[in-house]
C-alpha cells in the first residue's frame, strides 16, 4: 500500500516556532497513563466473536488517525512531514518460547476489515521471532502488559529525540466496582503534543469505546 503523506512548511505552520523551539532546545517526551472502563469493548467484542487484542488496537488507532499531532514524521531527506494515516506496530507475544513477532497491520476505519488483516497478519508471521522486514514507514508504537495492571508505564526511545509518533501500552483489565478498569499510557513528543491533545487521545478513547456498539461499520 503507498505511503501517502505531506510536507510540512514548519515556517508557515501554525506550530512551527514551538515545533523548533523543542527540537533546538528541549526534546520532551510527555508520557501519561489514564484508567480506562473497557466494559462496553469487552461486552462488544463477545458479541461479535472478537479478539480483545486486534480490537483495542484498533480503538486507539481510530482516535490516532483522527488527529495530526499523531502523523508527524521525517522524510528520506529529513524534512518534516504529516502522514495521510498511520498503522499501527505493535508485538505478538509467543508464551511458549517468551519472544514476539514485531510486524505492523494496516489500518482499516472498519473494526471487522482490520481484525481480520490483523488475524490474517498474526498468522502468516506466527513463527518469526523479530520484527519483520519491509514494514510500512508511516507507524505508530503500541503493545501490552497483559499480566499486570500498572499505575504508570514510560517508554523511553533512545533515538536522537526526534521520534515523533505515539508509543501507546496499556496493561491488564480487572473489575473494580463492576467496572473493568484498564491502565492507557501513551509516551509522545512535545514538539508535536501538548497536555490538551495528550489529555483529549484519553477523553475520545473512552468515547469511542462507550460508544462502539451504536456504530455502523
Amino acid at each position: 500500500m503507498k505511503e501517502n503523506y505531506t510536507q510540512v512548511n514548519i515556517n508557515e505552520w501554525s506550530r512551527g516556532n514551538l515545533f523548533k523551539s523543542y527540537m533546538d532546545n528541549m526534546r520532551i517526551v510527555m508520557s501519561l497513563t489514564v484508567d480506562i472502563d473497557v466494559t462496553n469493548l469487552i461486552t462488544f467484542i463477545k458479541n461479535n466473536h472478537l479478539k480483545f487484542y486486534p480490537s483495542m488496537i484498533w480503538i486507539v488507532s481510530k482516535v490516532v488517525n483522527a488527529h495530526d499531532e499523531f502523523k508527524y514524521s521525517w522524510d528520506n531527506d529529513r524534512n518534516l512531514i504529516k502522514w495521510d494515516f498511520i498503522s499501527p506496530s505493535y508485538a505478538d507475544f509467543h508464551k511458549e518460547d517468551e519472544n514476539f513477532t514485531k510486524l505492523v497491520t494496516v489500518f482499516s476505519d472498519d473494526i471487522f476489515e482490520f481484525h481480520n488483516r490483523f488475524m490474517a497478519d498474526k498468522e502468516q508471521n506466527k513463527f518469526r521471532r523479530a520484527f519483520v522486514e519491509n514494514q510500512p514507514r508511516n507507524f505508530f508504537d503500541v503493545s501490552c502488559l497483559p499480566w499486570i495492571k500498572y499505575r504508570h508505564f514510560d517508554v523511553h526511545v533512545f533515538d536522537e529525540g526526534d521520534f515523533l509518533a505515539p508509543v501507546i501500552t496499556w496493561g491488564k483489565y480487572e473489575v473494580e466496582q463492576e467496572k473493568y478498569l484498564m491502565p492507557l499510557s501513551m509516551n509522545i513528543h512535545h514538539a508535536v503534543a501538548d497536555g490538551f491533545h495528550l489529555s483529549r487521545f484519553f477523553i475520545e478513547v473512552q468515547e469511542l469505546i462507550d460508544s462502539i456498539d451504536q456504530k455502523n461499520f
